[in-house]
């Protein structure tokens, strides 16, 4: 569990992955070493997995986006989760078993992978809810 001081870093980080060693320790009040020692051993101990970036959906053609509810029958095929549409994968509780988000540039496209989903994975029932606006979005 990250101590004070990396959580400071951590939600600074959410905001700006991209900030300077200097720029982390303005905002959070620490040391540019403590900072660096901080970040080092938050990526050692896989607290931090990776540093990305936050994309704006409508920018690059993705701004159709859907949640996908399956009840399976067999277990989902690995190579499915490999495809650039889907963006996060959940075994859930309840009615279904997995929950996916995921990403198109419109209607047609996401139709194209449905059908192609139904067809090769074969699964009990799909629910797919289209989302109408983006309140929030974190990676």
């Amino acid at each position: 569990m990250p101590d004070e001081k990396e959580l400071k870093i951590l939600n600074a980080l959410r905001e700006n992955s991209r900030s300077s060693i200097r720029e982390l320790a303005k905002k959070t009040g620490l040391r540019p070493s403590t900072v660096h020692l901080k970040i080092k051993k938050l990526k050692k101990e896989s607290v931090i997995e990776r540093f990305t970036v936050k994309l704006n959906n409508k920018a690059v053609g993705e701004n159709f986006i859907v949640f996908l509810l399956i009840k399976t029958k067999n277990e989902i095929k690995s190579s499915v989760f490999k495809d650039s549409h889907i963006k996060e994968v959940f075994g859930v509780t309840g009615e279904y078993d997995v929950l996916i988000k995921l990403k198109f540039k419109d209607i047609d496209e996401f139709n194209d992978f449905i059908i192609k989903f139904r067809k090769e994975q074969e699964p009990e029932a799909t629910l797919s809810l289209v989302a109408t606006i983006n309140l929030k979005e974190e990676i």
